[in-house]
């Protein structure tokens, strides 16, 4: 596994690392690799994942979204 070493930073950087990494609950490395692999995952493919949702949903009835409202308002949230 690779190390990173990161010279040179601001102070206020390094504060605002500390500020976040004691917030989530995780040491100053953990918050810093966190934070690069979140900047770093690739993106989704979007028309790749818009075909995969057409093909799995083909053939089922799609209801409007507002009728579906509206019953939960008229009949409650547990009502089917």
């Amino acid at each position: 596994m690779g190390a990173l070493l990161v010279r040179n930073l601001d102070d206020a950087v390094v504060a605002a690392l500390k500020a976040r990494a004691q917030a989530h609950g995780r040491s100053v490395e953990a918050e810093h690799r966190a934070i690069l692999e979140e900047a770093l995952r690739p993106e989704p493919d979007w028309k790749q994942e818009a075909a995969r949702l057409r093909a799995e949903t083909a053939g089922r009835k799609m209801s409007d979204s507002a009728e579906v409202i509206r019953h939960y308002r008229d009949h409650g949230w547990h009502a089917e």
